[in-house]
């Protein structure tokens, strides 16, 4: 691929962090995109010390008014933006419902997660996609869950909002987000954590940087003829009948 500048919301989390670092390992200008700025500043840091072209941008990717903001600033910075990777998500506490029914999960909590994930996903396209249209190319890759195309229990809203994000990619990892439900304390899996894994081939979960490659295929142009698909990163989960 040659230098092309790629804007990756989330990009300071556990997937974002590993796609971000994988851009740049490919040689392309890599823009971190969060509302956080230590640790959107300490992981462009990490990739500058790598070798690589990291900046960063401080936005929300629920605001359609400070996304515009950092888009022009990027416009101004870098002239153009090649790649959007939508990594920012994850559940909400609140809105969880392992241990209460999900009839008392409050409305807002709902709300919030759908916010965080959908809109989340939706809003950075569609500000990032509009320059892209007007430059006629780019790319955008969206992450998904493996929970939008196989129902998990206690994770409605978040499962309803990832089956939404779900027009390009779907991948089931161990985050920050799901990791007290999948790994104990001393590291071994939960119950939950079994069940998965048993309704997975690969019999492991997936670790961040084996989603780089597919990441980097998307946006290079191998995959220039490819659009609208699912590409799970799951080792066989979406596959498995169990039997």
């Amino acid at each position: 691929m040659s230098k092309r500048v790629a804007v990756v919301t989330g990009g300071y989390g556990v997937l974002g962090g590993a796609i971000a670092s994988g851009l740049a390992r490919a040689g392309d200008a890599v823009v971190i995109l969060g509302r956080r700025a230590e640790p959107a500043e300490a992981k462009a840091v990490a990739i500058r010390k790598a070798g690589g072209d990291a900046s960063v941008l401080i936005a929300d990717v629920r605001d359609a008014e400070q996304l515009r903001a950092a888009r022009e600033r990027l416009l101004t910075e870098r002239g153009r933006v090649d790649i959007l990777v939508n990594a920012a998500g994850g559940n909400v506490a609140r809105a969880r419902s392992d241990e209460r029914p999900v009839f008392d999960v409050p409305a807002d909590a709902m709300d919030e997660v759908l916010r965080l994930n959908l809109h989340g996903t939706l809003i950075p396209s569609l500000v990032f996609g509009e320059t892209m249209g007007r430059q006629a190319s780019g790319c955008i890759v969206n992450i998904s869950s493996m929970a939008a195309r196989r129902a998990l229990s206690g994770v409605l809203g978040y499962t309803i909002a990832k089956a939404g994000v779900e027009g390009l990619t779907a991948w089931f990892f161990v985050t920050e987000q799901n990791r007290a439900v999948l790994l104990n304390p001393d590291g071994s899996y939960t119950a939950r954590a079994r069940a998965i894994i048993a309704q997975t081939p690969m019999g492991r979960f997936g670790k961040p940087e084996e989603i780089v490659g597919a990441v980097q295929w998307l946006c290079g142009d191998a995959a220039s003829f490819v659009t609208g698909v699912v590409l799970p990163v799951d080792g066989g989960f979406s596959v498995s009948s169990g039997v």
